[in-house]
Parts: C-alpha cells; structure tokens; sequence
C-alpha cells in the first residue's frame, strides 16, 4: 500500500492563491529518488516545486494528467477527490520509480507547485505493455481540509 505525505510548501501556495484545485490541471512525476536524497529535498521548506525532483524518462509512459473527479465543501469540510489514474508503458519500459508525485501544472509562479507524494515502498518498473493504477481513494479523496 503507497503512503501518501504532504509537501510542506503545499499549505502555503494554498493559503497564498496559488492552486485553484476544482479547475487547476493536476499531473503525476515520477521519480525513484527518496525526496531526503534530492539536492533540494521537494517536502521541505521552500523546495515543493517539481524542479526538486529528479524525473524518470517518460518515452513510454502514457499520458500522467489527473481527472478531477469532485472538489468541493460541505459541513466545513473540503474533500479533493481524482478518478484513478492508470499508466501504461507502451512501446518499452517506464522506471525503476518508488515515489509518485502530484504537481499542479497549471500555475507559472512558482511554476508545477508539489501538492504530495505516494511513497510505495520499493520500486516500480512497468515492462512494455504493463500497467499501475493510482488509486486515489474515491471515499476519503486525495486530500481533505477542515
């Protein structure tokens, strides 16, 4: 099971208008690098934007963009929810990759601003021909606000 963790920076760009989480557009990276072992740790103070993260080769992976299932409120409380993602490795394959990432492509400054990461616990290389389901939990969402 992949663990999810916030990206430190997340809280701040969204206090400060920076995503627009009903209408943004939300996009995987993968990488195989611990955030810890970056130059610029990603989940740190000041470091969540994607250029922190050392990207795996995409000539194989299907498309990474994430549909936005529900963004909304009620009681108080805000919920986040994706339509699982599938990635597909056509043609050769995609990784070795352990960490996905959840940027938002869509703001320029900062530019692919960090929401979070799924830690999945060793790595991953999907064959050509193979694929992984993200999950994003249809019942919790991807993220909640209260």
């Amino acid at each position: 099971m992949a663990t999810y963790n916030k990206i430190n920076d997340f809280v701040e760009h969204l206090a400060e208008g920076v995503h627009n989480l009903g209408a943004d557009t939300l996009t995987v990276a993968l990488s195989n690098t611990a955030p810890g072992s970056e130059s610029s740790n990603p989940a740190t103070d000041g470091n969540g934007v994607l250029a922190n993260v050392t990207q795996v080769a995409y000539t194989y992976c299907s498309a990474r963009a994430i549909t936005i299932s529900t963004s909304a409120q009620a009681s108080g409380t805000y919920k986040l929810t994706l339509a699982d993602l599938t990635l597909t490795a056509s043609g050769g394959s995609v990784g070795p990759f352990r960490y996905i990432y959840i940027y938002n492509d869509t703001p320029t400054s900062p530019a692919d601003a960090l929401i979070g990461y799924y830690d999945y616990g060793s790595a991953i290389t999907l064959a050509d021909g193979e694929s992984l389901t993200i999950d994003f939990s249809a019942v919790n969402g991807v993220l909640q606000i209260a």
